[in-house]
């Protein structure tokens, strides 16, 4: 540094320190020695604290002390943007622990060191993907990103309910858009990096990178457009690709989870991702990502979209809800929204139970929804989620919240004595249908749909038979 100059005298070495550095060596020298001894003991203390945030990424310090100042001192929105700027910048914390070996899971043939993701929403423009990798998720999810760039919805439109461990959001898909997330994921990669089979875009070894796909607000509301466009974008630099039809704040998304709408959205994604594997040897597997407000007929028209359209590796269940239960007490329950936290684990449990029963066992459920300890996370493991995802309880608890759930979560599964990948086995085994229900089923269905065009061509001939004279 230009203020430390070394100079040997007499055989001797000694540290000269620049005029400005000396004048502060000085007073502390000149003062007092309690002056002297609390000025150290304070320069200790404060090395003490940032070797912990930096190296422990479980230490209290995070969920008790740097969360709650940042949540109190700034508005939501912007305790999540400088978030977002501090991972970017290399300033976050990192797990350095080993994850255990109780927490591996597979998806789609990968194993993955845990199976804890964070869910889109956090990263909306590809801007901390490595410094939430070091926090020891197993899987980032970006975006949403749309096509072009917008701005999303007017401000305010994040509001923390800590009385309920809950947050309500109505961002609307603020995006920078493809061409500027494009450039920064291509800006990740080494200078001499070739694709091949065995990569991964994550760049990490039993990690996955997600891009999850949404659709500009101006756009037409049934054309699948927007996704193919970013399949189109995205499929070269990403493991996975996710279909967002489920955000309740962009208007008629939600409309595209309708049986024929899906079916053709998904085709039309299908087919821009098989064609795009011909420019690139990377297959990013295709999830869909659906709403935890679906009732029963809803799910049978998810599980027959994704059992239909071959090529579907998987769903995310669930985004957020615009439900609010009756127990909510803060006073933000009344906002416009999607409502994530605690108040949706319920809604998300019950969605992926559901759809767990009518989807074949070689289609993997990724949970989210108000997940926040190793409970909570076994607890979806145990319907059948081969992965789970983390939102509103890493806005709370801060940089820590990955591996205190990953540390919880191995002492449970210790005190049972089995593994993550055991427990969901056991769960897809027992609750999704066999090959033989799933070919049977789709069978009547199509035999269904068939009956149903020939009453439709017989009541239009009738039609047409009344109307012509006699």
């Amino acid at each position: 540094m230009a203020s430390l100059r070394l100079t040997l005298t007499a055989g001797q070495r000694r540290i000269q320190l620049a005029p400005h550095s000396r004048s502060f060596t000085s007073a502390i020298e000149s003062a007092s020695p309690y002056r002297r001894a609390a000025c150290l003991t304070l320069f200790a203390l404060t090395a003490s604290l940032g070797t912990v945030y930096y190296f422990d990424s479980r230490a209290a310090i995070h969920r008790y002390l740097i969360a709650p100042v940042i949540r109190h001192a700034l508005d939501p929105e912007s305790s999540h943007k400088l978030a977002v700027s501090v991972l970017e910048n290399n300033l976050g914390p990192r797990d350095m622990l080993t994850d255990d070996e109780r927490l591996k899971t597979e998806l789609w043939g990968q194993t993955l060191s845990n199976p804890i993701g964070i869910a889109a929403g956090f990263d909306k423009d590809g801007r901390a993907i490595d410094g939430l990798f070091d926090l020891g998720f197993g899987w980032v999810e970006v975006g949403s990103v749309t096509p072009k760039p917008q701005p999303g919805n007017p401000r305010p439109r994040v509001f923390h309910l800590p009385e309920d461990s809950a947050l309500i959001n109505r961002y609307g898909f603020p995006s920078q858009g493809h061409a500027s997330v494009l450039s920064r994921l291509r800006a990740r990669l080494p200078a001499f990096h070739s694709t091949s089979d065995e990569d991964l875009a994550s760049l990490r070894r039993g990690r996955l990178l997600a891009i999850n796909l949404g659709k500009n607000k101006e756009s037409p509301q049934d054309s699948p457009d927007d996704f193919i466009a970013g399949v189109r974008t995205f499929a070269s630099l990403a493991d996975v690709l996710v279909v967002n039809v489920s955000s309740p704040n962009t208007p008629g998304l939600r409309a595209l989870q309708q049986r024929d709408l899906l079916v053709h959205l998904l085709r039309g994604v299908v087919k821009a991702r098989d064609e795009a594997i011909e420019l690139s040897s990377r297959c990013p597997k295709l999830v869909l990502k659906i709403s935890p407000d679906l009732d029963t007929r809803g799910i049978d028209d998810i599980a027959y979209a994704v059992d239909v359209v071959k090529g579907i590796d998987g769903v995310i269940v669930t985004n957020t809800t615009v439900q609010r239960p009756d127990y909510l007490c803060s006073g933000y329950r009344s906002e416009q929204g999607g409502l994530s936290g605690a108040p949706l684990r319920p809604l998300a449990l019950d969605a992926v139970r559901s759809l767990r029963k009518r989807l074949p066992a070689e289609v993997p459920i990724i949970g989210c929804g108000g997940i926040s300890s190793g409970v909570d996370a076994l607890a979806f493991a145990r319907v059948g989620a081969s992965c789970i995802q983390l939102y509103t309880v890493f806005g709370y608890d801060g940089a820590g919240a990955c591996r205190r759930i990953k540390d919880e979560l191995t002492e449970e599964l210790a005190r049972s004595g089995t593994t993550w990948r055991a427990v969901v086995n056991q769960a897809v085994r027992e609750n999704a249908p066999s090959f033989q229900e799933s070919e049977g089923l789709q069978q009547l269905v199509l035999q269904a749909e068939e009956l149903q065009s020939l009453l439709d061509e017989l009541a239009e001939r009738m039609d047409k038979d009344a109307l012509s004279p006699a």
